[in-house]
């Protein structure tokens, strides 16, 4: 498995700097568990739902999309499913542009209790902090999904 920053955020950062240290810090772990796995194992299941790997990331790919750049998912179900098409590097690609763009939406809040983007559907927007505490849970649950599944494919263990 390739070398990934496994460094935690560092202590005594302010608010924000922790928040986007951890939400940073279970991206890369994410997109780590994916690399080098290849094709078939990195989109086959490792459990009865039909998770794999590739389909984890695209739907964190997803996720972020919707919280942080409003764009509508028709199928939250199908978000965990990767397509024909999709690759391992594709995915992985657009996962990191999804982050790339959220950043600069959470580069430019100044205020964590001000508003996050309103994601589409719902009444109103969550605060900025609300959405990266939400989203540390998602990726963190994610993360851990990804880990197991990695382990079952070639016994890769840790961050």
């Amino acid at each position: 498995m390739p070398k990934t920053d496994t460094r935690a955020p560092q202590t005594g950062a302010d608010e924000k700097a922790t928040l986007t240290g951890f939400l940073d810090y279970l991206r890369r772990a994410i997109a780590a568990k994916a690399e080098g796995v290849p094709e078939p194992q990195v989109r086959t299941p490792g459990v009865p739902s039909g998770t794999s790997l590739l389909g984890l990331v695209k739907h964190l790919a997803c996720v972020e999309r919707f919280y942080f750049l409003g764009e509508d998912v028709d199928d939250w179900d199908a978000t965990l499913r990767p397509a024909l098409g999709d690759t391992r590097d594709g995915v992985l690609a657009d996962y990191r542009e999804a982050i790339r763009r959220a950043n600069e939406v959470i580069e430019a809040c100044t205020d964590l209790t001000g508003p996050a983007p309103r994601p589409p559907g719902r009444r109103s927007a969550p605060s900025m902090r609300w959405l990266l505490v939400h989203m540390i849970e998602e990726t963190g649950r994610h993360a851990g999904h990804a880990d197991i599944l990695r382990e079952q494919i070639d016994g890769a263990t840790g961050r």
